[in-house]
């Protein structure tokens, strides 16, 4: 694992909460809501890309 990967879910973390803050400010909760759901769809699949390189890693090395 990468130490640029933890950086880059938090980068995200960082900007779906501000961004929410300033939209639910605004009024706009809908919108807010969307915007947490599209970051933890952004980040749900960097970690099942990662998390899908270790099966594969864990499959070549035992021959399966």
């Amino acid at each position: 694992m990468d130490i640029n990967l933890l950086f880059k879910i938090a980068a995200i973390g960082i900007l779906v909460a501000v961004l929410h803050q300033v939209l639910v400010r605004a009024g706009r909760e809908d919108q807010a809501m969307m915007t947490t759901l599209a970051g933890l769809i952004i980040v749900l699949s960097i970690v099942i890309k990662e998390i899908s390189t270790l099966f594969e890693s864990v499959r070549t090395l035992f021959n399966l």
